[in-house]
C-alpha cells in the first residue's frame, strides 16, 4: 500500500493558470489549503514549486509535449506541499487560447484520484524516477513507453483507464 498523503476530498477542484513560461497567474482557494502555500508566496513563481521529488521529469516532458501542440493532457500527480508532505491528483492540462488561436498560458484543474490508480501508478514512476537518477529522460520515458505497449493504450487512455479502475 502507497503512502497517498492528504487525501483530497470528493468535491474538491484544484485549479491553477499559468502563463507560457509556467509562471503561475491564478490559483484558487482549493489549491492554498492543499499545498499550505498563500497567494504572495505563488503568484508570479514557477507551477513546480509544488513539484515533488518522486515525480518523474519524464511525465512534465510528456506534459509539455502535448500542451504545447495545442492538445489536452491527463495525468497523475504528486504534489508538494510548502511543509513538504505531499497530495495526490488527478490533473488536466489544457492550453489557454487566444481569440486568434494562439496559446497564452495554461490550465489545470486537479481531483481527487483514484487509490486504486496510485497502486499502479506509483511503482511506474518509483522505477522511472530510478531510471532517471540512473540515467537519463530517455531511459525513464522509456520505461512509460513499455508500460503503454503492454497496456495497448495511448498515454492518455491508459491514465483514463487506471482512473476509471477498468
Amino acid at each position: 500500500m502507497i503512502d497517498l498523503g492528504m487525501e483530497l476530498h470528493n468535491d474538491t477542484l484544484i485549479t491553477s493558470k499559468t502563463n507560457l513560461k509556467s509562471a503561475i497567474t491564478y490559483c484558487n482557494h482549493d489549491f492554498y489549503t492543499y499545498s499550505g502555500f498563500s497567494e504572495s508566496e505563488v503568484l508570479g513563481k514557477p507551477h513546480n514549486i509544488v513539484r515533488h521529488k518522486d515525480m518523474p521529469k519524464a511525465v512534465f516532458k510528456l506534459l509539455w509535449d502535448y500542451i504545447k501542440q495545442g492538445k489536452e493532457v491527463f495525468a497523475f500527480v504528486k504534489n508538494r506541499t510548502k511543509d513538504n508532505s505531499h497530495y495526490w491528483v488527478f490533473a488536466n492540462v489544457t492550453p489557454s487560447i487566444d481569440i486568434d488561436k494562439n496559446i497564452v498560458g495554461y490550465y489545470s484543474v486537479r481531483r481527487k484520484p483514484n487509490p486504486q490508480a496510485l497502486e499502479a501508478i506509483a511503482p511506474l514512476y518509483s522505477a522511472m524516477v530510478e531510471a532517471e537518477r540512473n540515467g537519463s529522460i530517455e531511459s525513464s520515458t522509456a520505461i512509460l513507453e513499455r508500460a503503454l505497449m503492454q497496456a495497448g493504450k495511448s498515454y492518455n487512455e491508459f491514465i483514463f483507464e487506471l482512473q476509471r479502475g477498468a
